[in-house]
């Protein structure tokens, strides 16, 4: 089952890289223009294509891409110069703190508030719980980090609204207001989906099994429903993971704070082949981990699934 997944994980890196390719080459525009600007004469435009590699036929540019990619060499910057791969491991921790602060926050608040809202089926916080979700739903993340930094950054001053920080102390003040935005929208999102999952499991019969012959309330829920329930749960929150990559980059910019998205903004901005290619390669390496690590979850939920993958 592993190698299997290595193997449809391979082919998925292969082709996102094989779109970003084309993609790239069939947009409007000069990347020898955009990086030596339009006053730049014939020769100074011929000599950085050659430099670059973009003089080449197609075919031998994709094969170089793909050369590259498997030698983890992903160049130099055309605009700036600079290592790729080392602006890369640059900005990767402060986008992987982010995503994993988000993902704490939303598990925290949602998976909690989805048992109650199921629990407490019909009653003040049932709708309560609903509506705050839906709330969640209906207001774009960026809508909601413009507000939570103007509120809890300019007004009440209570934390950093710009850059990543520096050192370990700094770099977590810096990371609250943008991991609440993110974890809120994954709160409401898990959430609903919570509270979906649990009503469906409470009606089993094994549960009403367990209430007859007088098995603990708490331990009904959180033992046999919750478990079971969480199955679905974490399925669609691997999902809105991959989903949340797109509101990340927004938060950055947002936020003005270093990561992936905002060097991958920055390349698309200036037609830099290279920085784009490196960038959405990651993003694609981030995929493909965490649906194995969904898979690897779904395991530790249900040990049944052993018996299944082997």
């Amino acid at each position: 089952m592993l190698f299997n997944r290595v193997v449809d994980s391979a082919i998925t890196i292969i082709m996102v890289v094989s779109l970003v390719f084309v993609a790239m080459r069939i947009l409007p525009g000069d990347p020898a223009v955009a990086a030596l600007g339009e006053y730049a004469t014939p020769e100074q435009l011929a000599a950085f294509r050659a430099r670059m590699g973009l003089d080449a036929p197609l075919w031998l540019q994709y094969l170089t891409f793909l050369r590259d990619i498997v030698t983890l060499n992903f160049g130099t910057s055309m605009i700036t110069g600079e290592s790729i791969a080392a602006m890369l491991l640059a900005n990767l921790p402060y986008t992987v703190e982010l995503t994993v602060a988000a993902m704490l926050v939303g598990m925290i608040i949602g998976v909690p508030m989805g048992v109650l809202s199921a629990t407490r089926r019909g009653s003040a916080a049932d709708y309560s719980a609903r509506v705050i979700a839906l709330a969640g739903f209906c207001v774009p993340d960026f809508f909601l980090g413009a507000l939570i930094l103007i509120i809890f950054g300019l007004k009440l001053d209570l934390f950093p609204v710009m850059g990543g920080g520096v050192g370990f102390a700094d770099r977590m003040e810096h990371l609250v207001l943008p991991a609440l935005t993110l974890g809120l929208v994954m709160a409401a999102f898990t959430s609903r989906l919570t509270r979906s999952a649990l009503l469906e499991v409470l009606r089993r019969d094994y549960i009403r099994t367990a209430r007859a012959k007088g098995v603990d309330e708490h331990w009904v829920i959180y033992k046999h429903a919750l478990r079971n329930a969480l199955i679905p749960v974490v399925t669609g929150f691997g999902i809105y993971i991959l989903t949340m990559l797109s509101g990340s980059i927004a938060i950055e910019l947002i936020f003005a704070r270093p990561g992936v998205g905002s060097v991958l903004i920055n390349g698309i901005n200036s037609r830099d082949y290279p920085m784009v290619q490196a960038g959405l390669l990651v993003f694609a390496l981030f995929v493909v981990l965490v649906n194995i690590a969904m898979d690897l979850i779904y395991v530790l939920i249900d040990p049944r699934l052993r018996r299944v993958s082997k």
